[in-house]
């Protein structure tokens, strides 16, 4: 039977201890993605793209377009992940997402709607942050050991650590030590080293986003949005349109298609997808 882990903080952590630590970790947020928007001047590529793309439209995209073409994106890109080509790569993204989302929501209801024992938490909320957790930990240590680019295609062995590791790490360890902070309740000094480190990842986890990826899940829709804009409008990302590649005309024009992309271009095969990368 799943309880509430937080209750037992109430011995020596007030429920407003709780609260302002929830609150500070999402200004951590806010404030990192504002910073790394200045820093690497996303903001400012985004503006300035979307200014070459007017001003190399083909057409004017009309507003329920637009709706259509946000709601496509948010339905694709962001709640089914479609971007990725590897099946396995998809289910680990869909399984640390949806986990992550669900861990943080209900760490928010469990902390500020139940707060103290006698606010007794219902056992599907409690339920819901344990699976959490669980699905966080399935879809990253999936991700860790058996996916990650630079361990399956390129040999690296897997306790090699780069900066870009930072946020997968964090939040590993912060659901990783929440469940098994949860699990030893009433353990005494065990149980208080697993909340330590569990809140020391998750410190680390919202207040490194400047260094971490964390941003990146703000900017992707945003980046896939715009990509379907340019295609609507005929701009294209500022590239050429070569139209039809199987076009008498186009071929008559650029005799080396054929050359060099085969007979029918468009039907070419798999070519680097042919295989699985793992040559090293």
């Amino acid at each position: 039977m799943f309880t509430n882990p937080f209750h037992d903080l109430s011995g020596f952590l007030t429920p407003a201890v709780m609260q302002t630590y929830v609150v500070l970790m999402f200004l951590a947020v806010v404030g990192g993605t504002i910073i790394d928007v200045i820093h690497k001047k996303s903001g400012k590529y985004f503006f300035e793209n979307a200014q070459k793309a007017l001003k190399s439209a083909k057409r004017t995209v009309p507003g329920g377009e637009k709706v259509s073409l946000a709601i496509s994106t948010v339905a694709n890109e962001v709640l089914t992940s479609s971007e990725f080509c590897n099946p396995d790569r998809r289910k680990s993204h869909l399984l640390t997402m949806y986990g992550f989302i669900i861990f943080v929501v209900t760490t928010v209801m469990l902390i500020f709607s139940y707060p103290t024992p006698a606010e007794a938490a219902p056992g599907i909320v409690v339920a819901l942050w344990h699976i959490g957790a669980l699905m966080v930990c399935v879809g990253g240590y999936w991700f860790w050991f058996f996916i990650r680019v630079d361990l399956n295609s390129e040999g690296n062995p897997w306790y090699r650590l780069v900066r870009a590791d930072l946020f997968v790490l964090s939040l590993l360890m912060t659901t990783t030590f929440a469940l098994l902070w949860s699990i030893t309740q009433g353990a005494g000094v065990l149980n208080l080293l697993f909340f330590v480190i569990f809140i020391a990842a998750a410190t680390n986890l919202f207040c490194t986003v400047l260094w971490s990826k964390f941003a990146h899940m703000f900017f992707k829709p945003a980046a896939a949005y715009q990509k379907k804009l340019t295609k609507a409008d005929g701009s294209q990302e500022n590239l050429p349109d070569l139209g039809d590649l199987n076009d008498p005309a186009l071929q008559a024009k650029f005799p080396d298609i054929p050359t060099y992309l085969g007979e029918k271009p468009p039907n070419m095969g798999l070519g680097i997808k042919r295989e699985s990368p793992n040559h090293y």
